[in-house]
């Protein structure tokens, strides 16, 4: 499942479940809809929580995205994340596509107090780490 609300100056992305390519890629089409009259910088908050590992196609997909992100304004993003696999793998993807300088990794198992971290990294730019 994935979901993309505009929240303020940012972007609100929730993923969870396994996600086939196709819904990856239905994720990319929506993206691309969603920013097509962006115009400025934004923050990218992304809840994935209940996100499983990604295959190796759906991960092209969200590659795809993150690029398409960083294109439209993007100037830094944070995802929650409950898995230490799910965040070594977005630490990957986000290297793979530039954006790993800009974005942080929340582990909410561990801090209680994460969407307000997340959001302090976002719009006032604390490093919660």
């Amino acid at each position: 499942m994935h979901k993309i609300e505009k929240k303020g100056s940012n972007y609100w992305l929730t993923f969870s479940g396994f996600i086939a390519p196709e819904e990856m890629k239905q994720w990319v089409d929506d993206s691309k809809a969603t920013l097509a009259g962006a115009s400025g910088s934004f923050g990218v908050f992304v809840d994935m929580r209940e996100l499983k590992p990604l295959g190796n196609e759906a991960k092209a997909h969200m590659e795809e995205g993150q690029k398409l992100f960083k294109m439209k304004g993007m100037t830094r993003s944070v995802e929650i994340v409950n898995s230490a696999m799910t965040a070594m793998q977005f630490k990957r993807i986000a290297r793979d596509t530039g954006i790993y300088e800009w974005e942080r990794y929340i582990s909410a198992a561990d801090n209680p107090d994460w969407e307000k971290a997340g959001l302090d990294w976002l719009n006032n730019s604390v490093d919660p780490d």
